[in-house]
């Protein structure tokens, strides 16, 4: 899932200075299951907001609203008739849905309230771990499973360096080496021969904006193109 964390709020209260009435938008998905945007934490930061609102003369208003998913047009149907009761919008969603939420709403300044940070899982509650960068070349099959994009400090394709110190990475003691996890999951599968094999360079495709068709599809948005 996507990992976001909510930005410091002296940030949030200087990017919609200046404006009367905000509305604070949530995502129930990726943002709310990390507790950084979900239902509660649009509750908590538009009473935080209220309360900083007090010693104003003139004290903004705040709205509160969440959506099923921000990076979804037929969830964001629902905030068409909210939209025009605000001057700003305040989005607690992912990086994709703020822009998704923009592009909707053209006429109307959206602010990012978190910052996206990872993808990650769940290792507890408010415990959230890194493990894809999401390089558009993935390799888990040939390295058990374990990704050295996002687990070896290098990012090596293969592995491993000259680093490797009592099976942690030589620039922290307490970063396991990740080619090292890689080769102890291969010899357990008997799978060994893989750690030889050359994995072509990657050529790095996520470093522009993307846009992915699943096949079968083609045809259906040919139109949009």
């Amino acid at each position: 899932m996507i990992v976001a964390k909510r930005k410091p709020f002296t940030e949030i209260t200087s990017l919609i200075q200046g404006y009367h009435k905000i509305l604070v938008v949530g995502c129930g998905t990726c943002v709310a299951v990390c507790l950084a945007g979900g239902e509660k934490e649009v509750g908590v930061l538009a009473a935080e907001l209220k309360l900083g609102q007090k010693s104003q003369t003139e004290p903004a208003a705040f709205g509160e609203a969440t959506v099923q998913r921000q990076c979804d047009q037929e969830f964001l149907e629902e905030l068409d008739t909210l939209v025009p009761e605000y001057d700003a919008l305040l989005s607690m969603a992912c990086g994709a849905g703020i822009q998704f939420l923009a592009e909707r709403f053209p006429d109307t300044p959206v602010f990012p309230a978190v910052d996206t940070v990872f993808i990650g899982v769940n290792k507890d509650i408010g415990w959230y771990e890194e493990r894809c960068k999401a390089c558009g070349s993935c390799v888990l099959g040939m390295t058990a499973g374990i990704c050295p994009v996002t687990m070896c400090a290098k990012s090596l394709f293969n592995g491993p360096c000259g680093g490797t110190n009592e099976a942690s990475c030589e620039i922290n003691a307490d970063q396991p080496c990740a080619w090292h996890m890689i080769y102890e999951r291969l010899a357990r599968q008997g799978r060994l021969d893989k750690i030889i094999e050359i994995c072509p360079a990657n050529d790095w495709r996520n470093q522009k904006p993307q846009t992915l068709i699943q096949p079968g599809y083609e045809q259906r948005h040919e139109s949009a193109e």
